[in-house]
């Protein structure tokens, strides 16, 4: 009932994945307390007549009947198709590959990233458009699933109230998988996942919950909860299966020497955002050295990653914004000017470019860990790492910028690019967003472009050339939405920062 899906993929091994479920909303999947027998097949043709290699194993109910089976002695850079059988019942064909061998340059890889796909406010379009693409893989960066509890006047319902507990985190799982147009995407290609907060609860920083009344202690039972869930539901290696309220989720992929991708985690590791959250000035809080989005041992191995790094093009696929993007206080007047105009919508003037003091920042992001922040670019700098961009999602809507060691310094080179992705449906419908980047590009000469419309990224990757393609989903709160390109961007090896095709 819940599809099937692939994952986490090398030049030689995958993760071959599905969860058996009869009653979607049923905490147990509406199966026995006991465990079931699962056959898997992998074979190089999708008629299975030369089947490459195939085995049982066990569904447990303490695992909520999840299936993780790690398929290894594979030939490199290889499609195959595979399938699952319990009892009389067979699952759809899914389809997946390997990676190229880590010696080799490949000439091309053709990838997606997307985030946010909250169940209620709208429809998954853009899977179905993403299934269309011709890609070698998918990476998502967070938010598969939201916590909150069902609401009425949405366009679908999630099923029971906030989620709290193992069971009501698995029931929330399913139905989101229980989605078509997500597991026949899931059924397309490998996926690389990470998670964001709403896997376990808005905006959350380690142990602190965001609400008040929460100690750390009750928090990290409910995140014990919601990481073998999530654990449960996605293609994921053993090494990340949960222990209690700690999973290693960070990890290194090389699609040969074209790309090394370091997914990241920046939920589990980081200290509590700065100043209250929300948007907030640069201040001492925002600038304390003690701020980290990525702990200690996560840093520390992303820059011996770095420092080793063959490829072509070093790939950070994470959650939050690393643009240092102000935002001018609306109550806050703008500089005096006999001739400036205020855009009604946005509460911004064209009175010119305010000063870094005067904006505002979002403190859940990268600029509430500026210390860390200025670090990483750092190190991306002075170890001459070939071509890093950056993968990011969470704000639901799209974005380009070029990253600075002060982006409020257009004087100084470039570090590195980012490409921040829309929702797939968190936010409902959105709008291009025209007038608004035109204001925030006067104090924000880091940013390329905005678009606040659902939508996804997929990039063409060679050895010479990064391009960006940004696809827009006109309407996602009714059916029938068209999915058209935005816009596309492209990033030059051996060059930096992006320039629009």
């Amino acid at each position: 009932r819940l599809g099937v899906a692939s994952g986490d993929p090398d030049h030689q091994s995958l993760v071959l994945w599905t969860r058996l479920c009869a009653e979607v909303l049923q905490p147990d999947g509406g199966l026995p307390n006991a465990p079931v027998e699962v056959a898997w097949e992998l074979a190089d043709d999708e008629r299975f007549t030369a089947v490459r290699a195939r085995g049982t194993t066990l569904a447990v109910p303490e695992l909520g009947h999840a299936v993780h089976v790690e398929v290894a002695g594979l030939p490199a850079d290889r499609w195959f198709h595979y399938r699952f059988r319990a009892g009389d019942a067979e699952s759809p064909i899914g389809r997946t590959r390997t990676l190229p061998a880590p010696t080799v340059l490949p000439e091309r890889l053709r990838f997606a990233f997307a985030s946010c796909q909250h169940y209620e406010t709208g429809l998954y379009t853009a899977y179905g458009h993403m299934a269309e693409q011709d890609l070698d893989l998918v990476c998502h960066l967070g938010d598969s699933i939201y916590e909150g509890k069902g609401r009425d006047g949405l366009v679908r319902k999630h099923h029971g109230g906030k989620l709290q507990t193992l069971h009501d985190y698995r029931v929330r799982h399913a139905q989101y998988r229980s989605d078509p147009l997500l597991a026949a995407m899931h059924a397309r290609c490998p996926w690389f996942v990470t998670w964001d907060d709403h896997e376990v609860e808005n905006n959350y920083a380690d142990d602190h919950s965001e609400r008040p009344n929460v100690t750390p202690e009750q928090f990290l039972q409910q995140r014990a909860a919601a990481y073998q869930a999530y654990y449960e539901a996605m293609p994921l290696r053993r090494a990340a299966l949960p222990k209690g309220p700690h999973s290693q989720l960070y990890r290194h992929a090389a699609y040969g020497r074209l790309v090394d991708l370091f997914v990241l985690d920046t939920r589990q590791y980081r200290t509590v955002q700065p100043n209250g959250d929300g948007r907030k000035p640069l201040n001492a809080a925002a600038r304390d050295p003690g701020n980290t989005l990525l702990g200690a041992a996560q840093r520390e191995w992303l820059a011996a990653g770095l420092r080793r790094s063959p490829a072509r093009w070093q790939v950070l696929a994470q959650q939050v914004m690393m643009g240092l993007v102000g935002h001018r206080p609306k109550a806050t007047p703008a500089p005096a000017k006999a001739d400036a105009k205020t855009d009604a919508k946005t509460g911004q003037s064209d009175a010119g470019p305010a000063h870094v003091d005067e904006l505002r920042f979002a403190m859940d992001q990268w600029p509430g860990y500026f210390h860390e922040r200025a670090w990483l670019l750092r190190q991306l700098a002075a170890q001459k790492t070939a071509n890093p961009i950056v993968l990011t999602g969470d704000i639901h809507s799209h974005w380009v910028n070029d990253l600075r060691l002060d982006d409020h310094a257009p004087q100084l080179p470039v570090v590195a690019s980012e490409f921040v992705g829309s929702s797939i449906s968190s936010g409902g419908d959105g709008e291009p967003a025209a007038a608004e980047l035109a204001a925030l590009q006067r104090d924000n000469p880091c940013v390329q472009f905005l678009n606040r419309q659902r939508g996804y990224v997929a990039c063409t990757v060679t050895p010479e050339l990064w391009t960006a393609d940004y696809f827009t989903v006109d309407q996602v709160t009714r059916p029938g939405g068209v999915t058209s390109l935005a816009a596309r961007f492209h990033v030059a090896a051996g060059q930096r920062g992006v320039h629009r095709d």
